[in-house]
């Protein structure tokens, strides 16, 4: 991502952007009971939340127990972040780093991997290889449609279909949607969605 993009993300949130979305994704809600399920590793659970801005899904997953590392380019996002956590239950790790550069390094050996709403399909290749014995990858973001729905105007921020399914080639594909959904605010938005799990 180049800096100006750093700066512009930067000043949506200075600006407010996303305040009011504090629900975490429905589907994340839905199928984490599954996912968790599928767990092969101890207790605590790990999870990792990639471009997770104000970290509305990263707290979720803490409140149900995870330990979180919850990435994102935008400082003030993760600044804001942990002022809304209750501290006894939120074990989040809030990171900030820039995407493009691929995952920090730091970052492995995770029970779940979130992608909630950001395009990157070499990102959601790599992350995979991530993934524990028996983790699940869940990902989320716009698709190319020609219905009118929220979301982004420019289509290099829509994804095409079936280009979910082929970034996670080599993992167990659990569930897959494409299509259009009622968000929980109300607001019509057109989705690829899909659960793929390393085999354990």
């Amino acid at each position: 991502m180049s800096e100006q993009d750093r700066k512009r993300w930067t000043q949506r949130y200075a600006e407010g952007a996303y305040a009011e979305r504090s629900h975490p994704s429905r589907l994340l809600e839905q199928k984490l009971g599954e996912i968790r399920r599928q767990h092969v590793a101890g207790p605590v659970p790990r999870a990792l939340d990639l471009a997770c801005g104000r970290g509305r899904n990263a707290l979720f997953l803490a409140e149900q127990g995870y330990q979180v590392d919850a990435v994102d380019i935008a400082s003030n996002a993760l600044m804001t972040a942990p002022q809304v956590a209750e501290p006894e239950t939120a074990d989040i790790r809030w990171i900030e780093h820039d995407l493009d550069l691929g995952l920090p390094e730091t970052c492995t050996d995770y029970d779940l991997i979130l992608i909630v709403r950001y395009l990157d399909l070499a990102l959601l290749a790599q992350a995979g290889d991530h993934l524990r014995p028996g983790g699940s990858l869940l990902c989320e973001v716009h698709l190319q449609t020609d219905q009118e729905v929220a979301g982004p105007g420019n289509p290099d921020f829509r994804v095409a279909p079936g280009a979910l399914r082929e970034a996670v080639r080599g993992l167990e594909i659990q569930y897959e949607e494409e299509g259009l959904v009622s968000d929980p605010d109300g607001r019509q938005v057109a989705l690829a969605r899909i659960i793929a799990r390393r085999p354990a």
